[in-house]
């Protein structure tokens, strides 16, 4: 008795180092990621702006809560619909993403990262490449609508999944319209968080 009280308190505790150990990679990872996405954006920045200029809210802005709000609710919609043609491609899959499930059950430390990750990390960033540097640059040189389809073709080809990529880029769509509609990243990086932790919630609740 005291022999499998000893195995299962070894067995709790490597499962708790093990998810401890997941939860401190993907927070490094991705913390590393960011501070060279800010590294890079900022070396090539033009020297008369700076890098928090894309977060700068002008008076003659629309309300970017509003539009934040709306933008959400027309990307679970568009989501929803593109879901159901998804799924007639490739079947209907229990769970989306199996590693993402393992790590939202396991425990509360790897539960801790993923939202850290999902919903503040990898929205910041995300926006900051493919909004606020990629379609930025493009809408310099082009009509905003073609830019905003070009960056969000490059988004969902860049998450290397094939059968979510027509869903990453009507994401991507809908975040270059809230980002051009604005003029404020903010609005981007608030959408991409709640459609993100939305996401954690129906992979948790799966």
């Amino acid at each position: 008795m005291v022999h499998q009280m000893k195995v299962h308190s070894k067995l709790a505790f490597s499962s708790v180092n093990c998810a401890f150990n997941e939860a401190l990679s993907l927070l490094v990872i991705d913390i590393l990621e960011l501070l060279a996405t800010l590294f890079l954006l900022k070396s090539t920045i033009k020297p008369n702006n700076r890098l928090l200029d894309i977060f700068k809210v002008n008076p003659v802005e629309r309300n970017w809560l509003l539009a934040s709000a709306l933008g959400f609710g027309v990307l679970i919609l568009l989501v929803f619909l593109t879901s159901i043609v998804v799924d007639g491609l490739y079947g209907i899959k229990d769970v989306n993403n199996l590693i993402l499930k393992e790590m939202l059950v396991r425990s509360d430390i790897s539960k801790g990262a993923c939202i850290t990750v999902y919903c503040i990390i990898t929205p910041i960033l995300e926006e900051m490449v493919y909004r606020g540097f990629m379609l930025a640059s493009l809408a310099s040189t082009m009509n905003w609508k073609q830019a905003v389809v070009i960056s969000a073709a490059i988004f969902s080809a860049a998450h290397l999944s094939g059968e979510n990529f027509l869903q990453l880029f009507v994401i991507g769509c809908i975040l270059g319209c809230s980002y051009c509609g604005t003029g404020n990243l903010s609005s981007s990086i608030l959408i991409h968080s709640l459609y993100n932790a939305f996401t954690l919630i129906i992979t948790f609740l799966s």
